[in-house]
């Protein structure tokens, strides 16, 4: 896992959206609706707090060996070493059953990141045994991102996101607002509100643009939820047969539209239904239930 220090420029928005979009697919995909439940509550700041009177290795042990146990990992040895390296963190996906992790020597002075370096590279372990895994490196790795943000653990790394007089730290391949975005999808599913846990303020700030993008994925159309201008504009497109430029739904059918494609707002699969109807729609992999005004 990258770690950009002070020099670096932090890039904020969402560029990486297709991806993000594809992890969630995959994610729920692979581990069905029932197996997402299986993480309802985010791992705790105690679980993962390294206090400064705390041996360094015995206690990024502990901190290890909870989130082992929060993402369903079989409980097994932990091995942490610190040195010199290019990225924050490593981790070994031998067949056997130890967990083997490597963290920049930089941390051990940063304690109260070394939770969010660990989420990742042990979210790493996770996929490798689920098998789950993009072609690239790049996408890869920000499946693994999404995957420890939506199960509870990934919260830690928008936290060590820090823009200051003091530092620019940002940890992982998501920006700040994707990390937020990521949070909030998982929030909406299990009525979870992480922001009292930030004690970043722009990682606080990053969590609410997420958080906005993400509510107006519940608000568009042909969502029911949808406001009057935009479903004003909604019916217009339809008749023409054609979707505006950044619409998120597309038409098909000829003018009038008869059908119309848009994704899931909650695993981002892409789905279709006919056009012109009130109806209930039901996605195929997470199973939420739309209603929908098309």
């Amino acid at each position: 896992m990258p770690h950009r220090q002070e020099a670096d420029r932090v890039i904020h928005g969402f560029p990486h959206r297709a991806v993000v979009d594809a992890s969630l697919t995959a994610l729920h995909r692979r581990l069905s609706p029932v197996g997402i439940r299986r993480f309802p509550a985010s791992v705790t700041a105690d679980d993962v707090a390294l206090g400064d009177g705390e041996d360094l290795r015995p206690g990024t042990r502990r901190v290890a060996r909870a989130l082992v146990r929060h993402l369903g990992l079989p409980d097994a040895r932990v091995t942490v070493d610190f040195r010199p390296m290019e990225h924050a963190g490593s981790v070994g996906l031998a067949p056997g059953p130890e967990y083997s992790v490597e963290v920049h020597e930089r941390f051990r002075t940063r304690r109260r990141d070394i939770g969010a370096v660990l989420a990742h590279e042990i979210t790493h372990v996770l996929l490798h045994r689920l098998g789950l895994r993009f072609p690239g490196t790049a996408e890869n790795e920000i499946l693994t991102d999404v995957t420890a943000a939506y199960l509870g653990a990934g919260w830690l790394l928008l936290d060590a996101y820090r823009e200051d007089g003091v530092e620019r730290q940002r940890l992982g391949y998501l920006t700040p607002e994707e990390f937020g975005y990521v949070l909030a999808k998982r929030a909406e599913l299990f009525g979870e509100d992480p922001s009292p846990w930030f004690t970043s303020r722009v990682a606080y700030e990053a969590w609410v643009r997420g958080r906005a993008e993400a509510r107006r994925e519940r608000t568009a159309p042909p969502l029911a939820g949808a406001g009057p201008v935009a479903r004003r504009r909604y019916a217009w497109e339809r008749r023409r047969g054609r979707a505006g430029e950044g619409a998120p739904y597309a038409f098909d059918g000829g003018a009038p539209a008869t059908g119309v494609s848009f994704s899931c707002p909650v695993c981002r699969r892409r789905l279709r239904i006919p056009a012109g109807r009130t109806l209930r729609a039901r996605c195929g992999v997470c199973g939420t239930v739309l209603e929908c005004a098309s």
